[in-house]
C-alpha cells in the first residue's frame, strides 16, 4: 500500500495533465510506503503511448533520495486514452530481469486521463509478469 498526501496526489495529476497528450512519468520516494517526495521526469519518448524516464534526471533523483534517506517507492506514468492499469508493455518492462532484480518492491502508479475531467489514479505491483492491484491512499 502507498500513502500519498492529497497535495502530492494533485501534483502528480497536474504533471500528467500538463504533459497531455503525451504520457508523463516520474518517481515517487519516501519511507515505509509513505510518499513524501515526487520527482517529475522528462519522457524521452515524447509519445502519447509510451514513456522512458530521462537517465540524467533519474540519477539526480537517486542522489537526492540518498541525501534525504528516502527510498524509491514507485514509478508513475499516465495513460492518455486507456485505464489506469498496466499495459502489456508496462508489464514486460517491469518484468525485465534487471528491473525485477534491482527494484522488486517498486510500485507502479498509473494515472488515466481517458476522462480528463475525472483523472483516475491507481497503484499496482508487477511481479513475475503478473499485475497485482495494490492500495493507494491519498490522505490529508
Amino acid at each position: 500500500m502507498l500513502r500519498i498526501s492529497k497535495v502530492l496526489c494533485e501534483a502528480i495529476i497536474t504533471h500528467c495533465q500538463r504533459e497531455y497528450p503525451k504520457e508523463a512519468c516520474g518517481i515517487l520516494a519516501g519511507r515505509d510506503g509513505h510518499v513524501t517526495r515526487i520527482f517529475p521526469m522528462t519522457n524521452l519518448d515524447n509519445s502519447p503511448i509510451s514513456y522512458t524516464l530521462d537517465p540524467k534526471e533519474q540519477l539526480q533523483a537517486q542522489k537526492a533520495m540518498h541525501r534525504a534517506n528516502l527510498q524509491l517507492l514507485a514509478i508513475y506514468h499516465s495513460h492518455t486514452a486507456t485505464a489506469a492499469y498496466p499495459s502489456s508493455v508496462d508489464v514486460a518492462r517491469a518484468s525485465e530481469p534487471g528491473v525485477a532484480l534491482l527494484m522488486p518492491d517498486v510500485c507502479y502508479v498509473l494515472v488515466s486521463l481517458k476522462d480528463r475531467a475525472h483523472p483516475d489514479i491507481k497503484n499496482h505491483l508487477i511481479r513475475d509478469g503478473q499485475v497485482i492491484p495494490d492500495d493507494l491512499q491519498c490522505v490529508d
